[in-house]
């Protein structure tokens, strides 16, 4: 079983997500959208999602609608990203990931009313499904999912999850660990202090929560993984081996 994991920038590791997607047999194959964030134009080939039995797009520094930016290569995903989920190969997108899911199957992206940042709980709509967390957040656009879809967790500030077809959308990071907090801040340089100072607060906090959260995130991330596996990307194929929508593995 290969899953596609998109890097949309070199600190974009799946971390915890792809640390459960290996357990449960999948071969990652990584493709990174940008290697320079200062540069963040990408003019080359996407991978075909057909050649792989899942898509796995993860978290970015930029806005999906913000094209002046990074340039025509995001219309090149969002087509990627339909054409998967138009035949049967499970999508599941994070953060800016999710976001730009809902955008390619006729949702929305827009500007959210405040920076959500640190570690947060949401508000399932269903047992069973996403949990409550808390989940690590660190975004400041939202998205609006797409017509069809349903509703599996939200907050006061945006909607948190959805699931349509096989397909899962989050706006959270389930897969934050410590290290990304050091790449991230690293990164973001100057930028991200001003985002952590508009949140209220410090990256010397949101470390400590991190490593706090870390054994709870780490089972999170594992039982977010299993149920997307099992009820909404291969269900009835149950815990073990979970089958390939286009064939054998």
């Amino acid at each position: 079983m290969r899953a596609l994991v998109i890097w949309h920038d070199a600190a974009a590791s799946p971390g915890l997500l792809g640390d459960r997607l290996e357990a449960r047999g999948f071969e990652l194959a990584r493709f990174v959208v940008v290697e320079d964030v200062s540069r963040p134009v990408y003019r080359g080939d996407f991978p075909d999602p057909l050649d792989h039995d899942l898509v796995l797009a993860m978290g970015a520094p930029w806005s999906v609608y913000d094209t002046a930016t990074i340039g025509s290569w995001i219309g090149t995903e969002l087509e990627l990203l339909r054409r998967a989920h138009a035949n049967g190969v499970p999508v599941m997108g994070v953060c800016f990931g999710g976001q730009a899911l809902a955008a390619a199957l006729g949702g929305r992206v827009e500007r959210a009313p405040r920076i959500q940042l640190g570690w947060f709980p949401v508000h399932p709509t269903r047992e069973g499904a996403v949990g409550p967390g808390p989940w690590a957040e660190w975004h400041s656009d939202r998205f609006l999912a797409p017509p069809g879809s349903r509703l599996e967790a939200e907050d006061d500030l945006c909607q948190q999850a959805f699931t349509i077809g096989r397909s899962l959308g989050v706006q959270f990071h389930p897969e934050m660990t410590p290290t990304h907090v050091e790449q991230w801040l690293e990164l973001g340089g100057a930028q991200a202090e001003r985002e952590l100072a508009r949140a209220g607060t410090t990256p010397e906090r949101l470390m400590t929560e991190t490593r706090a959260n870390l054994a709870r995130a780490t089972r999170n991330a594992s039982d977010l993984v299993d149920w997307f596996l099992d009820s909404v990307a291969f269900p009835g194929f149950g815990h073990e081996v979970v089958a390939s929508p286009a064939g054998p593995p």
